[in-house]
């Protein structure tokens, strides 16, 4: 208890809530990502003592990634890359007049998975990080690889198109100079692609501008007026549920607690897993993508959970999990902090005041999430023309303070031109992203695998962990395919009917 009460300090308390409401803010506007609002935020802290530093930085942190929510829910459009699954089934909710309860689901489940994420920091990082430590290339593309076969089912119902988008992710991510041997590739004599297409352009294109242009193009100019709904205890939902969710938020938290220990993968590719698993587990998968609850209560309480374990090897090991927790990391190292195994023995209560300040800012972001709840839906009375092209100002100027280039707000307006494309051809844009996400990394450890072992492959199935994962990997593919092949052997209700239609 007097490990806690040393930090607690009334500078660091109120940096913890203006870092909270600053990261919800960066992390609701479209183009804008916590990593950014962090790295603004840290000029501020050489002013400030050590223990306030790390509440402004925490603060900001769970709140930039809790706040993509509320622009994933209300607009369609993911506020950051760990909430892009959340448009998937939020979006369709709010449409049909139950924002408040999307929200209410996705800040409940934030709470949980943030909580969960905050018990395995401080329980298992010691633990897993010595885990980490004995995997090698081999285990590392293993699991790489099983989490890239997801993309069969994230496919949807038309697994050649879900299969062709994640081919396309694959090819957009080898863009630029190749991992290992830095081999020039599909860059096409554009200097500007030798460092591969930024995710914040690919994520804002492909997600927001071209949301933008169906929604304009199908509802007009002007937003419809939805009716808002309440229920619940001011959450839009009951404890009864929560209870019914119970399962698929602790096993996306843990899903998320997993990809989040490891290096590079970060609270994207949770989120994406997550919802696929909860997907697949489903008892109606075809309601997924139509408001389904439990499509929101899984990416929202994954990507909470990485948040905590991202920050698993960044303290224990002085790698951050990914780009957020290496600002994170940053700041840390700004106020004489090193991060790493010796942080434990040596700064005990620097490791006291980061776990206090996580869980606290967890507390802080439900709470400011509880308070605008009912204030976020007024977003769907303002009219597009009016919405719109504010959001697109922002998007570019976040597109382009990633890299201080102008080519990648133009990217951004190409790569929503060929989102609309696509999604207009009924081609799902879930499974490109995860290709473009994972197929790097799986490159990369596949390439170190192999020069480990002078080019023998029997390793990765001899191996006995990068076996197992193999193993899971083609299980999945043929749990995956013979469900499909089942259900589109059974004919349903509305396939018997006479006078039935072309069935979507």
């Amino acid at each position: 208890m007097g490990a806690i009460v040393d930090v607690i300090t009334i500078e660091a308390v109120v940096a913890l809530a203006l870092g909270s409401a600053f990261g919800l803010l960066i992390g609701a506007v479209p183009g804008l990502t916590a990593m950014m609002g962090m790295a603004l935020l840290l000029p501020l802290t050489f002013g400030m003592s050590s223990t306030a530093a790390i509440a402004l930085l925490v603060g900001c942190y769970i709140g930039g990634i809790a706040g993509g929510l509320v622009s994933s829910t209300l607009l369609g459009m993911p506020g950051n890359s760990s909430s892009i699954a959340t448009t998937f089934d939020a979006y369709p909710m709010a449409k049909k007049g139950e924002p408040v309860k999307a929200l209410g689901i996705g800040v409940t489940a934030s709470l949980f998975g943030g909580l969960l994420g905050f018990a395995a920091l401080i329980s298992l990082s010691p633990v897993v990080a010595s885990v980490a430590l004995l995997l090698g290339p081999f285990e590392y593309f293993s699991i790489t690889l099983l989490a890239l076969m997801l993309v069969a089912v994230l496919a949807g119902n038309n697994m050649a198109k879900g299969l062709a988008a994640g081919f396309l992710g694959l090819l957009a991510g080898s863009i630029g100079f190749a991992p290992i041997d830095s081999s020039e590739r599909f860059t096409f004599g554009w200097s500007h692609l030798w460092g591969g297409i930024a995710i914040l352009p690919l994520i804002i294109g492909l997600f927001a501008i071209s949301e933008m242009m169906r929604v304009t193009m199908s509802e007009g100019r002007e937003t419809p007026k939805v009716p808002v709904r309440y229920s619940g205890f001011g959450l839009g939902i009951g404890i009864a549920d929560v209870v019914r969710s119970g399962w698929n938020i602790v096993r996306s938290s843990l899903i998320g607690i997993a990809i989040g220990v490891l290096p590079g993968m970060g609270g994207t590719a949770a989120n994406l897993l997550a919802y696929a698993r909860a997907k697949q587990a489903a008892r109606n998968p075809d309601e997924f993508g139509k408001g389904a609850a439990d499509g929101i209560w899984a990416p929202e309480s994954s990507n909470s959970a990485s948040s905590g374990g991202s920050m698993v090897p960044m303290m224990t090991l002085g790698i951050p999990g990914d780009g957020v927790t290496a600002v994170l990391l940053g700041g840390l190292i700004i106020h004489g902090i090193q991060p790493g195994p010796l942080l434990f023995s040596e700064n005990p209560e620097v490791v006291n005041a980061i776990f206090f300040y996580f869980l606290i800012a967890v507390v802080v972001v439900f709470a400011m999430q509880l308070f605008g709840m009912r204030v976020f839906p007024l977003v769907l009375r303002v009219p597009k023309r009016y919405l719109f092209p504010i959001l697109v100002a922002f998007m570019a100027v976040g597109a382009y303070a990633a890299s201080y280039q102008i080519a990648d707000a133009w990217l951004m307006v190409a790569l929503g031109v060929i989102g609309f494309g696509l999604v207009a051809g009924g081609f799902p844009l879930s499974p490109l992203l995860l290709g473009y996400i994972l197929g790097p990394i799986v490159e990369t450890y596949f390439r170190r695998a192999l020069m480990s072992s002078d080019g023998d492959y029997t390793p990765f199935i001899t191996r006995p962990a990068s076996a197992v994962f193999i193993g899971a990997t083609v299980l999945v593919l043929v749990v995956t395919f013979w469900s499909r092949a089942r259900a589109s052997r059974t004919p349903t209700p509305h396939d018997r009917s006479p006078t039935s239609g072309v069935v979507p």
